[in-house]
């Protein structure tokens, strides 16, 4: 049981969803976790009651939920602030009625800590308080504990079935405002369909991952088509910023072990969760896992001190000289820079690491080619020539640093779509010097 004052504050604290919006005032920024750490019962409440307000700025990472305040004709009352567009924000962000802040997942925290992105108030979910009276932020700490220590306000959702984590992911009650309790499951995403290119894809990059190697795993239907077929490796480590349920699988396939990691051996470790109740089940007091802010997660000279370390991340479109284009469609917004960067620099510093960017060598039926002479114009670059090494298709596999310009696209051609080859060889020929 808790200890008696650390108690007596929990009840002192507790109120309905609808009363601790009484936290906030106009102009206020909210930060909210990633994915599944949104609060629903706070921000159903938010959207409920969002003509009450002015000026409000709901500030998160990868919204998963549709909330009300998604609404074109109140943005003046309450307005999404996407620091990546998901499923739920696209539209709005799309539409110009969400703004966008870009920048990369590892320093969030820091433009936190300096103002450049306001956090006056914090909705997270949390788990249940312990006995020494704090809860974990487990399935988002992200950016969201720097903002823990900037808040005006800290405002928990209490739910059972949130795990508690070890890792530096937890708050005392006494630094809490407001807390509401919530039973409701915590929302599960399953592993994306995976068909036979990005099966292809995973078998490329599958076999260039030796045993021992430390995995970063991005989000999507390829990056989770390597997942499962490394179910035969030994000894493979996590270091990440999401968990999810490809990674749990390799857990429970006896794959991952940790015990070769450079850095924290014996340890997972990871900044945001998202899968399904196994997932959360697992995470609870396991101290094989740490959650961990994503400014230690994602610091490219912390990650990239395990030895062998695989990262892997999906890409929308390449052009000839290796430039990433991954969070937009043209100018269109689509998602945001993420961990991307973070993961391939980290990689690059790792001794003996690799960094895959994944995607299919078309898109539209086969109809566009995803290898380019040039990005789209209007194209938001994710990862620049620089940083780019390893770029996979279903057709194979191109490396590029050390590589000449004209080395590059030869390489990036020979992996392109083979009705799309002879074009981007002669695009090369008009871009490229002689």
């Amino acid at each position: 049981m808790p200890h008696r004052s650390a108690h007596a504050l929990y009840q002192s604290k507790l109120c309905t969803a609808e009363a601790a919006l009484d936290q906030l005032r106009d102009g206020d920024c909210i930060i909210v976790p990633s994915g599944a750490g949104e609060p629903p019962s706070l921000l159903h409440a938010l959207s409920d009651q969002r003509r009450r307000f002015r000026d409000i700025k709901v500030a998160q990472i990868l919204a998963l939920r549709k909330y009300a305040y998604f609404d074109c004709d109140t943005v003046e009352h309450v307005r999404h602030l996407a620091l990546f567009y998901g499923g739920a924000s696209r539209a709005a962000g799309q539409a110009g009625w969400a703004d966008f802040v870009p920048a990369y997942f590892s320093e969030l925290p820091s433009l936190i800590e300096r103002g450049q992105i306001g956090a006056d108030v914090v909705f997270s979910m949390a788990s249940q308080m312990d006995e020494h009276g704090y809860f974990a932020l487990s399935l988002g700490a992200d950016y969201t504990m720097a903002a823990v220590q900037k808040a005006r306000a800290i405002v928990l959702e209490v739910n059972p079935n949130v795990p508690f984590a070890h890792g530096q992911c937890h708050v005392h009650i006494s630094q809490v405002s407001a807390l509401v309790e919530s039973s409701e499951a915590v929302i599960e995403v399953g592993l994306p369909k995976i068909g036979p290119v990005q099966e292809a894809i995973g078998k490329y990059v599958a076999d260039m991952i030796d045993d021992g190697s430390t995995l970063q795993i991005g989000y999507g239907g390829i990056p989770d088509a390597v997942v499962l077929q490394l179910a035969s490796k030994n000894d493979l480590g996590i270091h990440t910023e999401m968990i999810g349920d490809g990674i749990l699988s390799l857990v429970e396939a006896g794959a991952v072990t940790n015990r070769r990691k450079t850095h924290l051996p014996g340890k997972m470790v990871a900044t945001f969760a998202l899968g399904s109740r196994r997932l959360y089940e697992f995470m609870h007091h396991n101290p094989m896992l740490e959650m961990h802010p994503v400014n230690y997660t994602n610091d490219p000279y912390i990650a990239g001190q395990n030895d062998n370390l695989i990262a892997i991340n999906a890409s929308l479109q390449v052009d000839l000289l290796g430039q990433c284009g991954s969070e937009s469609i043209a100018h269109l917004p689509y998602s945001g820079t993420g961990g991307q960067v973070d993961f391939v620099r980290a990689a690059n510093r790792s001794r003996g690491g690799k960094a895959f960017i994944v995607l299919p060598s078309t898109a539209k039926d086969g109809t566009i080619s995803r290898i380019v002479p040039t990005l789209t114009p209007g194209t938001h670059v994710t990862t620049s020539k620089n940083d780019v090494n390893y770029v996979v298709t279903e057709f194979g596999v191109a490396q590029l640093r050390g590589k000449s310009a004209r080395q590059r696209a030869e390489a990036l051609i020979a992996i392109a779509h083979p009705d799309f080859r002879a074009e981007l060889r002669q695009a090369s020929q008009r871009i490229l010097p002689c």
